[in-house]
């Protein structure tokens, strides 16, 4: 029998609430006057703030998160864990979230389901052209009321609108930092790099280094042609 959860009430005050780590996609509404993140799975039609409580996915009114329900927050005990789910190629654009865990909640192996929550550090990855993102600005993707960000350096923005790190902190209340994160891939925006940017070089070979490499290269290749030509024979019925 699948043991119950229990729903863990935090202290009204606590000294140390607990902290989270989720990714999201960042969004800015239409007026350009705040923003908000919007999930990745489950609710992922709700643009939430960076000050919110949850709200059931499900339309269904109940406090969240209910053990009856998957309604509520989300987030992972450890920053790498949500790393690891940029990896995908759905995510590649999401931004990392730390959060401070507040009202009631549930702790999991891996993270915790949760009421409320605080956004205290956005985290980006690089630029796509490789720079280091030194903000945020229209990916050309979006829902109706708020469109989706992407970080982009100061060589590549041009005369788009962008919010530097620092006017996005603004918008978002003061009470949280946006950095970037060589963690995080870079962003996959078809944002262009400005006249001029040249693209960075591929790393180069020692041609001493290069030899032994392709030499393997070509022992696997020659390995392969051997394996095929004995399936064929088989096929065929031809003597190996």
């Amino acid at each position: 029998m699948t043991p119950r959860l229990r729903l863990r009430r935090a202290p009204e005050r606590p000294e140390r609430p607990p902290v989270g780590y989720k990714i999201a996609h960042a969004m800015l509404s239409a007026d350009g006057s705040r923003v908000g993140f919007r999930g990745v799975s489950l609710g992922s039609d709700i643009v939430y703030g960076p000050i919110d409580e949850a709200e059931c996915a499900y339309g269904r009114r109940h406090r969240a998160p209910s053990r009856w329900c998957a309604c509520g927050f989300y987030a992972l005990h450890r920053d790498l864990d949500a790393i690891e789910l940029t990896c995908a190629t759905e995510y590649r654009n999401a931004v990392l979230l730390e959060v401070l865990v507040l009202g009631r909640y549930e702790r999991h192996e891996r993270g915790l389901r949760f009421e409320r929550q605080r956004v205290t550090r956005v985290a980006v990855g690089r630029c796509a052209c490789g720079l280091p993102a030194q903000g945020l600005t229209d990916s050309g993707e979006g829902i109706p009321g708020w469109r989706a960000l992407v970080s982009v350096c100061g060589e590549c923005v041009g005369h788009r609108p962008w919010l530097e790190f620092a006017a996005y902190a603004q918008r978002a209340g003061g009470r949280l930092v946006a950095v970037c994160d060589d963690r995080l891939p870079p962003t996959t925006s078809h944002v262009q790099p400005a006249a001029g940017t040249a693209p960075a070089p591929f790393p180069t070979v020692d041609d001493d280094a290069l030899v032994p490499q392709l030499a393997a290269e070509a022992a696997l290749l020659q390995a392969r042609l051997d394996w095929f030509q004995v399936q064929l024979a088989r096929l065929t019925g031809e003597a190996g």
